[in-house]
């Protein structure tokens, strides 16, 4: 097959069109910035139809895994912003490739949507314009895809590993923090987590089967103890994680809710609602079975 990998520079895009090769198929990459291994350069977020069609030709399937930073604080109302660069894109992407013909994508999402079919009870697209944003682009892509293009959503939690000097957006506080003197803290809770390379083996696999299904992705679910404690084993600082209170973490994040709110911002994730999210077991069932230390030392070598 051919594929074309959109954010193909990126620290999943690159592992994704590693593995793609590797099983005997071509790879387009297209990114916004020219790098190595860059083979258009696009800025997917505001190019046409047209612009995508042209693109798109002579492929087989594609996969958009590019991302938002969802806590980066934006003046309210931030809604349109999130939907012009989480969904709109999307529903252009898979517009065109329905009409070159393309027979299967996956779109990179999150596993926050994953826990709103678990947990409807949490609301979680009404308190959390990120996640509102990843529900539709789900959605209205695959309705832009019609039924002749199945779409796969893989559902990320934390994913850890390096594409080049791609890391994750999260790394880089949690390795200063590891490597400093500063006491080590965590609440009650946890997350599932991924490297990037097995997100990159399913995205073949779903590739390679036409699915269109939701597919939650984890290798090992974490708490938040288990998670900071190897990261400071990792880059040679094991010690013990202590326990912070979880009356602490709400207040916290509810103080930066309120300060978010004084200067007229908002961001992705909420954070007056936030607490609720970081003190459950964001926990995937079943997961891979695959250690992520691998993917560890390559996020926080020592």
């Amino acid at each position: 097959m051919r594929i074309l990998v959109v954010g193909g520079s990126g620290l999943i895009g690159a592992h994704v069109v590693e593995v793609l090769r590797e099983r005997g198929h071509a790879t387009t990459s297209v990114a916004r910035s020219a790098g190595p291994g860059v083979n258009h350069q696009l800025d997917v977020g505001s190019a046409s139809i047209d612009d995508l069609r042209a693109l798109l030709a002579g492929h087989e399937g594609v996969v958009y895994a590019t991302r938002t930073d969802e806590q980066r604080p934006l003046p309210k109302p931030i809604y349109p912003q999130f939907r012009r660069d989480n969904v709109d894109p999307v529903v252009r992407l898979f517009t065109a490739a329905r009409a070159e013909g393309l027979t299967r994508g996956v779109i990179m999402g999150s596993y926050y949507t994953y826990f709103d079919r678990l947990h409807p009870q949490w609301r979680l697209a009404e308190r959390h314009t990120y996640i509102r944003c990843r529900l539709e682009q789900a959605r209205e892509g695959r309705a832009a895809a019609g039924t002749g293009l199945p779409v796969a959503v893989l559902e990320l939690p934390f994913v850890f590993g390096r594409a080049g000097d791609r890391l994750p957006n999260w790394a880089g506080p949690l390795d200063r923090w590891a490597r400093s003197r500063t006491p080590l803290v965590a609440p009650t809770g946890g997350t599932a987590a991924a490297s990037a390379r097995s997100v990159a083996e399913v995205t073949a696999d779903a590739l390679e089967q036409a699915s269109g299904a939701d597919i939650p992705i984890a290798d090992e679910n974490l708490t938040w103890t288990d998670m900071i404690g190897r990261i400071a084993e990792a880059v040679g600082r094991r010690r013990r994680v202590a326990r912070l209170p979880a009356g602490a973490a709400r207040a916290a994040l509810r103080l930066g809710g309120a300060s978010q709110a004084l200067g007229g911002k908002e961001s992705g994730i909420n954070p007056t609602h936030l607490a609720d999210l970081l003190l459950a077991d964001l926990f995937v069932e079943p997961t891979t079975g695959r250690s992520l230390d691998a993917a560890l030392r390559e996020t926080f070598p020592a």
